[in-house]
């Protein structure tokens, strides 16, 4: 058992009623009779690195094995870990190289997500090459040290999301794709959606990603543990590198590399842009990540579009019914394969049906009044689908995915008049505090409640107290206190990373770095489209300090070869790739140098000595743009004012 800090801002052990509801959970699952996982897990296994952690160019680590090897030797849980998100942890915690069916193999373990390498005419045609280049890089040796040493031919992307591309330079090295003959391969509409959520969105993203993941926690009993999903993401270098070819029809049939590959492209599913594929000589269906052993997130709390639940089943279907017959083996872009028709077909089935429940039951509840807290509350799985740990909230919750239904059909308003217009956060923490008699009253109850183990009360009502007076140290370190039991009794990964590290936070403070905001990596500025580009300018411009300013300027990208005009009117930024009328500048410059500006425009006056920018005109409406660009700081606020 871990020795207790005095130290009050130090992390605590499970309380009582925490320990009660981990034991009512260890109860309620078959964790003796189900074991089938764990053979799932190890099937395959032909290699495993021996190393504690892959480094970067910096010798600091991208992916740490040594980190979680506390997860591989212990059993049962910890009383700080829900037992059920512990049996998820110890499965992702296996790693190394695996072979799906004679021909495909997955590097496991190595990041939140599985690279897999199919072996082509003459090479390794690779899908989903991870976060990091780094540890794609160390997933590619130990492929070519166990099977073989082979060139990459060409890159399949499952999906737009960032830790299945943006490692892909581990695996491509500086080559051009196209130029060399290696092919990309993605879903229509990719680059649009990888753009829109790792830029338009990035900063706030990023923040949010940073609680989602944990990434700001030690490792261990009382820090992170599991996503769920994966054991973490990887640290390291990434890029984005454009498909060269796009899949946009359900039964395109493609040969890469003599590989025979018969896509199914699912829009709105997992992602916006998604596909599943079948290799028809190898008997083996890759469904991306649209079926996960984990019930997935229809809304993911890093934030991102509502995904589309109808859809997402009514896809799993399609592919129940018209691929899974040609397979004799499912894989995924996470977690492990299943193998045999009986196995698949079961999976499948209930993964379908899943999805579908809770969309309908959802909007069954909505249409008989209740909002999304009230249908979060009472909608549940039914058994079937509710003892299936492949369908448990490890990731995503039916819990959040409720409410999710709700908001994509009916948004974020429920109807009552009173929660049409509420006061922001503060101002209704501080009325609220003075309505229950003051912070002490507040605390005092709160505190009861607390040993009473109503955690969820405590938190709602202890937020006020912190968001009325943040410099109120008893209010933050309750606060912190609560969370943290939510964290150890919470089955999903990342709900147990947001309350830990919100109560982190809370007895930390914010982390700091002022101004330092979530920077566009060079292969995604060269990935983007100049439209792309000033859409993200426009998203930075602060619009109540420019609503005054009026101009227009012709900017002359000298990368592209293409002008695009640029105005500024009423507080919104416009551009078109058309120049007509007159402006007040000339602009010549590369996006590379149009970024620098953006992020530091105290840069103008070296570019312009150095030739990498040129104006024709006058430089000050230049100059004035770039004043009117809002900076941002990735760690803002989130559990304070």
């Amino acid at each position: 058992m871990t020795a207790e800090s005095t130290d009050p801002r130090a992390p605590k052990g499970a309380t009582g009623a925490t320990r009660k509801a981990h034991a009512a959970m260890a109860a309620a699952l078959p964790f003796a009779a189900d074991t089938a996982d764990f053979e799932r897990v190890g099937r395959g296994l032909l290699a495993r690195s021996d190393q504690d952690a892959v480094l970067n160019g910096f010798g600091l680590p991208s992916w740490d094995f040594a980190g979680y090897r506390y997860i591989d030797e212990r059993e049962p849980a910890p009383e700080t870990v829900n037992p059920s998100l512990w049996r998820q942890a110890r499965l992702n915690a296996a790693h190394g190289l695996f072979e799906v069916v004679d021909g495909i193999y997955q590097v496991r373990g190595y990041d939140l997500a599985n690279v897999t390498f199919v072996r082509g005419a003459t090479g390794w045609v690779v899908i989903d090459p991870l976060t990091a280049a780094e540890t794609s890089a160390a997933a590619l040796a130990l492929v070519n040290a166990t099977l073989g040493e082979r060139p990459v031919t060409a890159v399949i992307y499952t999906h737009c999301h960032a830790d299945h591309f943006a490692g892909v330079r581990g695996v491509l090295g500086e080559s051009v794709p196209g130029d060399d003959g290696v092919r990309i391969i993605g879903p229509e509409g990719f680059l649009r959606h990888a753009v829109s959520e790792n830029v338009i969105a990035g900063n706030a993203m990023n923040r949010r990603a940073l609680f989602m993941y944990g990434m700001l926690l030690p490792k261990g009993e009382r820090g992170h543990v599991d996503t769920g999903l994966g054991r973490a993401v990887a640290g390291g270098s990434w890029g984005l590198v454009a498909p060269t070819e796009l899949v946009s029809e359900t039964g395109t049939e493609l040969t890469v590399d003599g590989v025979r590959i018969v896509f199914q492209v699912t829009p709105g599913t997992e992602a916006p842009a998604e596909m599943n594929f079948l290799f028809p000589d190898h008997r083996a269906l890759c469904l991306a990540e649209n079926c996960s052993a984990v019930l997935h997130n229809l809304y993911t709390p890093r934030g991102a579009e509502v995904r589309d639940a109808l859809a997402w089943s009514g896809y799993i279907d399609e592919a129940l019914e018209q691929w899974a017959p040609l397979a004799d083996v499912v894989f995924g872009s996470h977690h492990w394969p299943r193998w045999g028709s009986q196995d698949i077909g079961s999976y499948l089935v209930k993964q379908r049906d899943a999805y579908r429940y809770i969309h309908d039951q959802a909007m069954r509840l909505a249409n008989r009044g209740l909002v999304a807290t009230e249908i979060a509350e009472e909608l549940r799985l039914p058994p079937g689908l509710a003892d299936e740990f492949f369908l448990r909230d490890y990731y995503g919750t039916v819990n959040h995915n409720a409410k999710a239904v709700y908001q994509k059909y009916l948004g974020w308003f429920d109807a009552n008049p009173a929660h049409l217009h509420p006061l922001p956060p503060v101002d209704a923490a501080t009325r609220y505090v003075e309505y229950m008699g003051g912070a002490d009253a507040v605390l005092a109850r709160a505190r009861r409640d607390f040993e009473a183990g109503e955690y969820r009360w405590v938190a709602e009502a202890v937020n006020h107290v912190v968001f009325a007076d943040p410099g109120n140290q008893e209010a933050r370190l309750l606060q912190a206190d609560t969370l943290e039991q939510l964290g150890y009794q919470a089955e999903s990964g990342p709900w147990r990373d947001f309350y830990l590290t919100g109560a982190q936070e809370l007895r930390q403070g914010s982390p700091t770095a002022p101004g330092f905001g979530s920077p566009i990596q060079p292969d995604v500025l060269r990935g983007m489209t100049t439209a792309m580009l000033l859409d993200y300018l426009a998203v930075r411009l602060d619009g109540p300090r420019a609503a005054a300013a009026a101009l227009r300027l012709e900017l002359r990208f000298t990368d592209s070869g293409t002008a695009h005009l640029v105005e500024l009117s009423h507080g919104t930024l416009h551009h078109a790739a058309r120049v007509q009328g007159p402006t007040d500048a000339v602009v010549g410059l590369g996006k590379a140098e149009l970024v620098r500006l953006a992020d530091d425009p105290s840069c103008l006056d070296e570019l312009l000595e150095s030739g990498a920018v040129t104006v024709a005109g006058e430089a000050g409406p230049l100059r004035e743009l770039l004043g009117l660009l809002d900076r941002f700081d990735l760690f803002f606020p989130v559990v304070e004012p």
